[in-house]
Order: structure tokens, then sequence, then C-alpha cells
């Protein structure tokens, strides 16, 4: 654990509702493409919302230099591509295997991505070796989504 003990819960707790919010986000965003007969739309009008709201925050907490923002190398601005195909990815299939089941596959291919980014230590991630028991851990953690997956 790189964080300190005292700090490590409330950052777990952070993430335990962030991903309550995803679940959330993808049937509220769902709903809309339905109501607009438009998935793309919808994702462009979360985009726009979230833009809004972002810029909101950076405002009180500050901006970075257009130095600072010139030396992050551009590879690493690949992350909005892969937050795009996410948002549209699960608007759009939402609403045709529902909810429960494409976020499902979304954990279940995050627990694939963040075996390998951990153990290789990927995109500068700290290395989290792959051992018996972690492996372990993930299978039992793919099982359970799998056997939560709603059948088609």
């Amino acid at each position: 654990m790189n964080a300190s003990h005292a700090s490590f819960w409330p950052i777990a707790a952070l993430m335990l509702l962030a991903g309550i919010g995803i679940p959330i986000m993808a049937t509220l965003n769902a709903g809309v493409g339905q109501q607009l007969q438009n998935p793309v739309a919808a994702s462009v009008t979360l985009f726009v919302v979230a833009l809004l709201l972002c810029s909101l925050a950076l405002f009180a907490t500050g901006a970075p230099s257009v130095s600072q923002l010139a030396a992050v190398p551009a590879w690493r601005y690949l992350g909005a591509a892969l937050v795009v195909f996410y948002i549209l990815s699960i608007t759009w299939a939402g609403p045709r295997i529902g909810i429960g089941n494409a976020v499902f596959f979304v954990l279940l291919g995050q627990l694939i991505a963040t075996a390998a980014i951990d153990h290789y230590g990927l995109w500068g991630a700290p290395v989290t070796p792959l051992t018996a028991k972690r492996a372990l851990g993930i299978a039992v953690m793919a099982l359970g989504v799998w056997l939560a997956k709603k059948p088609l």
C-alpha cells in the first residue's frame, strides 16, 4: 500500500462512491440517449455538462500553467479517448443488454486490465506482482461478476 494506513480508508471510501456513481451515470445517460434517440448526442450532452462542472472545480483549485500542460507527454492525453469510448459504449449498450450486464462486463475488463497494469507497472503505475494469491483473488472476483451477470 503506497498510502499510509490512515489515509487509505478515506481514499477507498471515495473510490467506492465513484464506483457507485458509474452505474448510476450509465443509467441516466442511457436514458438521455433513449429520449434523444441518439446515444452520441446524449454523450456529447454529458461531456458538455461535465466540462462545465470540471471548469468550476478547476477554477476553485487553480489551473496548471500552459508550460505544465505542454510538458505532459501527448500519449498521456489518450485517456480522454478512453473516456469517450466508455461513455459512448455504455450509453449505447446499456439499453440493449441492460445496465447490469454492461457494467458487469466493464468490471471484468477492469479486473483483467488492472492485473496487467499492476504486474508490469505499465504507464508509470506502481508495480504489484501478480502472485498466485492475487490471481486467485482476481479470479474469484471475475467469477462473482460472471455469477451476478443477468442472463440475456
